[in-house]
């Protein structure tokens, strides 16, 4: 199921989303960091590298594609399992977006979607 991953970093500008995932992911035994933009998120990819990063696509001052692009384009981040978080406005994947592991849809129950996320992007990583 989900052995052998520890740590994981949220990104979501949005507190009550951001919440939501950290609880559940502690409640299983994950080690979560969040960050509230992509921004923030390199930020706090310098001081740790992740097991699996869940990041939201619409966020102030850096995107969840733009943070994909960056995560992608070096050796040190590039195999990180990424699961996005997207409304389904958002529902069509963009090219940079095209290599992430799972997605989560905003607008149905969360927490009844993070567990199989999870597992597939394990199961890809």
């Amino acid at each position: 199921m989900l052995t052998g991953m520890r740590s994981v970093l949220v990104v979501d500008d949005s507190m009550l989303i951001r919440h939501t995932v950290c609880r559940w992911l502690e409640a299983r035994g994950f080690t979560v960091t969040s960050a509230t933009n992509g921004l923030e998120a390199l930020h706090c990819l310098a001081e740790c590298l992740p097991d699996l990063v869940i990041t939201d696509l619409q966020m102030p001052k850096m995107s969840g594609g733009e943070l994909i692009a960056a995560l992608k384009a070096h050796p040190a981040t590039s195999a990180i399992p990424i699961v996005v978080l997207a409304s389904h406005q958002s529902a069509t994947i963009e090219p940079p977006l095209a290599r992430n592991q799972a997605r989560i849809f905003k607008d149905i129950d969360i927490e009844s979607q993070l567990e199989h996320a999870l597992d597939k992007a394990l199961a890809r990583a």
